[in-house]
């Protein structure tokens, strides 16, 4: 028998008190990025990682600006939201060499998105051939590198 080792998400499963306010809000008011894992601080928007990545190298655009909706973000912070998305593009064909990247938004819990209260747009490596089976059959994704080999990578990117 095989055993999939994840003791990153001990904490996580174990956790009794979940922190309360929005993830993102709270990231972004710390001053330490490296136990957030913000990789980059713009004017008007952040690029953290996804602590429950689908692929390596999973980030996500985030507005300092706490809305739900496009309709509602600041034009200047949409904006540069798309100037990101452009840059954390470059930064993962460089880093990580895909074969293509996923880059979405979720608005709404009933559209995916996990945390719906704030929006945020994921950007995300792919390669072909990376939906093997234990996704598809065992609905567990293996990842290669642990969070911390990901934020040193993407931090010394050159934003």
């Amino acid at each position: 028998m095989d055993y999939l080792w994840t003791p990153w998400r001990y904490q996580y499963v174990t956790e009794r008190d979940r922190p309360s306010g929005c993830v993102f809000c709270t990231a972004a008011a710390s001053s330490n990025d490296r136990e957030n894992l913000i990789v980059h601080r713009a004017a008007h928007n952040f690029i953290i990682l996804n602590r429950f990545p689908y692929t390596n190298g999973h980030v996500m655009v985030v507005p300092f600006q706490h809305v739900s909706t496009l309709q509602d973000l600041a034009e200047e912070a949409l904006l540069e939201m798309m100037r990101l998305a452009r840059e954390c593009e470059r930064h993962l064909r460089t880093t990580y060499r895909p074969d293509g990247l996923n880059i979405g938004l979720n608005l709404g819990r009933s559209a995916g998105a996990g945390i719906a209260d704030h929006l945020h747009m994921h950007v995300l490596p792919r390669w072909a051939g990376d939906t093997n089976f234990m996704t598809v059959t065992g609905e567990t994704r293996v990842l290669p590198e642990d969070l911390p080999a990901t934020w040193e990578k993407l931090s010394s990117a050159g934003w």
